[in-house]
């Protein structure tokens, strides 16, 4: 038979005879054992200061990861690092070299698409160490998909296990560690029609510190603090400045338009006021109409105003809209510039 759709959530029509997943399955694993991308090698080396702040961090108090000298008596004859940093060598930052957008991990999740399984969780991981890493050390990672399950349902939805493989090897090529990685790409269960209505968002804990802040919203202002005494500006509100400890201040109205300084999309748990997935966005408020060269960025969390996480990235720009969500609430949301969502203050 032929099912009509593969969940409401997609809308993509799958054929569901035996004989159409048995051949998608064998497609499937056609992928595995392929390697994805390049060797990647490390961009630094193993070194101590990065161990020092990982220990620290952790509260790792270990004296063989920062102790030289005590190192040098045990067994390692040196200083080594945490088995558990082993993934943390190869990682790049958010301007570091992108994996091509056409390879055999793309390939695979496009099939995987192809039938709706659309949604993707992160389950487990597994790491396996062949031996301690020193300073000194440089790493190379190579993944390959490890395994492809076979048709899976549990409490998210229908979908496949996809299992990856990290090999780190050293400068000689040999196998120092290991990672297992593994997510579940599923198509999401059917949405039960909704028994009531969405209720209102939760409301804010307001002070006589912070009522003032959502008042000016309901009023059109996004507006932050500034120290009467010492200048300083300040956002969270509070009582009291922390650079003078001044309790006068002033309202400063900021522009609405900043620059996205971060951002999180989140997917569960899910609250019933709100529409998922949502887009949580840490906004960079461009400098007031009085703005001092000492002048802290006032940051500011707020939501996209259409929830679609199109186009968002670190460093775009951004409008600020004021919207009513509810009769007595206004809070501000972020449209991205060049969008064609729009919005009144």
């Amino acid at each position: 038979m032929t099912s009509t759709t593969a969940g409401t959530d997609t809308g993509i029509v799958v054929d569901e005879t035996p004989e159409a997943k048995a051949a998608f399955y064998t497609e499937l694993q056609s992928y595995v054992g392929l390697e994805i991308g390049p060797p990647e090698p490390a961009p630094d080396l193993v070194n101590a200061p990065m161990i020092r702040h990982l220990v620290e961090t952790v509260g790792d108090k270990n004296p063989v990861y920062t102790d030289a000298d005590l190192a040098a008596h045990s067994v390692h004859g040196g200083i080594v690092a945490p088995p558990t940093m082993l993934q943390s060598w190869v990682m790049v930052g958010i301007e570091g070299p992108k994996r091509d957008g056409d390879g055999p991990y793309e390939r695979m999740n496009q099939l995987l698409f192809s039938r709706g399984f659309t949604s993707v969780v992160g389950t487990n991981s597994d790491q396996v160490y062949h031996r301690y890493l020193r300073p000194g050390d440089r790493l190379t990672m190579r993944t390959v998909i490890d395994t492809i399950s076979d048709e899976k349902t549990t409490g998210l939805g229908t979908g496949h296990f996809v299992t990856t493989r990290q090999d780190y090897y050293d400068a000689d090529d040999q196998l120092v560690g290991q990672m297992m990685f593994r997510i579940f790409r599923f198509r999401p269960k059917a949405k039960a029609p909704a028994a009531k209505p969405k209720p209102p968002r939760p409301r804010p804990a307001t002070t006589f510190d912070n009522k003032w802040w959502f008042d000016g919203l309901n009023a059109g202002r996004l507006l932050a603090q500034r120290c009467a005494d010492c200048a300083a500006l300040r956002f969270p509100t509070g009582p009291m400045c922390p650079s003078c400890h001044s309790l006068s201040w002033v309202e400063v109205d900021m522009p609405m338009s900043g620059t996205i300084h971060s951002f999180v999309i989140t997917h569960y748990p899910q609250i019933p006021s709100f529409d998922y997935p949502l887009p949580i966005l840490l906004v960079d408020l461009d400098p007031p109409a009085d703005a001092r060269p000492d002048d802290a960025t006032v940051r500011m969390i707020m939501n996209v105003k259409d929830n679609s996480s199109d186009g968002l990235e670190v460093g775009a720009r951004v409008n600020v809209v004021i919207e009513a969500t509810d009769p007595d609430m206004k809070l501000p949301f972020a449209v991205l510039e060049g969008s064609n969502t729009g919005g009144a203050r």
